[in-house]
Formats: C-alpha cells, sequence, structure tokens
C-alpha cells in the first residue's frame, strides 16, 4: 500500500480540534449553570443522544458519497454536542483529576496509534472481536442498570478500557485503507471521529475508574 505522508498529519489535527471543541464546550457550560441545568433536562438529553446517533449513523454510511465540506460540519457539530454531556465530567470530578487522566489517556492513545500505525499485522480480524465484545458490555451495562452491583459495574468499565485501547490501533490501521475508497480530505476527517469516539471512552472510563470526585 503507498504511503499518504499528508492523511494522518490532517487527521490528529482534526481529532485536535474535535477534542479542544469538547473540552472547551464542555468547560464554558459547567461555568454556566443554568444554562447547563437545562441542557441536561431528560427532555434534550434525549435530542442530544438521538442527534449524536444521526450524525454517526450518517458518517458510517454516507462517507464515500459525501461532500468532504459536509463531512468536517457534522464532525464538529458532534463534537459540540458532545460538549454538554462531557460537561458533567466538570461537574462530578475535581478539574485536578481531570487533567491528570487526560494526560495518561493522552499518553496510552498515542501508544496505542503509534502501533497501529507501524504494525504489518492485519487488524481486520481484531476488529471484528472487538465488536462483539463492545456489543457484549453494553448488554451487561444494560442487565447491571437493574442489579445495581458495584463490583460488576468495576469490571465492565476496566473492560471498556480494554476494548477502546485495542479500538485505537485498530482505527488508526483502518484509516490507511480507507482513504482508497473516500479520498484524503474525508478519510482525514473520519479516521479522527473515530478515534475521537476511541479517546472519549478511554477517558471516560478511565475517569470512572481512577477518578477524583468532587465532594
Amino acid at each position: 500500500m503507498e504511503e499518504n505522508t499528508e492523511l494522518f498529519p490532517k487527521m490528529f489535527t482534526w481529532l485536535f480540534i474535535g477534542l479542544l471543541l469538547t473540552f472547551t464546550s464542555g468547560y464554558a457550560l459547567y461555568m454556566n449553570q443554568s444554562l447547563l441545568l437545562r441542557l441536561l433536562s431528560s427532555t434534550s438529553l434525549i435530542v442530544i443522544v438521538v442527534v449524536e446517533l444521526v450524525i454517526a449513523f450518517v458518517l458510517g454510511i454516507r462517507i464515500q458519497k459525501m461532500n468532504p465540506m459536509t463531512t468536517k460540519i457534522l464532525y464538529i457539530i458532534y463534537c459540540l454536542i458532545t460538549g454538554i454531556t462531557f460537561s458533567s465530567i466538570f461537574i462530578a470530578y475535581e478539574v485536578s483529576s481531570i487533567i491528570s487522566i487526560f494526560l495518561i489517556t493522552s499518553i496510552i492513545f498515542a501508544a496505542l496509534a503509534l502501533y497501529g500505525y507501524k504494525t504489518k499485522r492485519d487488524l481486520t480480524n481484531v476488529g471484528t472481536i472487538l465488536l462483539f465484545a463492545l456489543i457484549g458490555i453494553l448488554l451487561a451495562g444494560v442487565v447491571n442498570i437493574f442489579l445495581q452491583n458495584t463490583m460488576f459495574d468495576i469490571v465492565l468499565t476496566s473492560l471498556g478500557v480494554l476494548i477502546f485501547i485495542g479500538y485505537i490501533a485498530y482505527d488508526v490501521q483502518k484509516v490507511k485503507y480507507l482513504v482508497t475508497y473516500v479520498g484524503e480530505e474525508k478519510a482525514a476527517v473520519y479516521g479522527a471521529f473515530s478515534l475521537y469516539l476511541d479517546f472519549i471512552n478511554l477517558f471516560i472510563r478511565l475517569i470512572q475508574l481512577f477518578g477524583k470526585r468532587n465532594d
């Protein structure tokens, strides 16, 4: 496969933009408690989740036919909307803890992204295993809503860490193949979107396990 030297710098630039938008908008909402409470109402949350799911679905199935600018706009909207739900992190956990977990997540992410970029091993089968594992922990999580078992929740969260660590390497390698079908611009944004989801999910699970909550 011919190496695309421009793809990965663009992809990681878009990833940085997405994470910056989410953390900045989340913190800004945290500083505006009245607006935050309205946005985090049950009705608003349903709308937010539906919009996120629609954007993820559209990006997943329409990426080949989509205009590159539309791809970028949807990505930015997704990251901003995620900032609304992400603002609850600033309420639940100390800022110093958020920063330290963010740095730990970044180090883990960088190591696995480098592996996914450098490895010659085909990770396609790994992706299938990760998908079934993710579905499994999501279903188990639904069951645990009724069981309310703290230890079971810790186990599921720990498994989630391992799954999204695996997804980082898988998604980095996948974008090498994607660029052939959708072009550099769209592959960079879609790759950033996939890695953005990996980063956010890994961060959330790590802070659930190790974060220091506000009193």
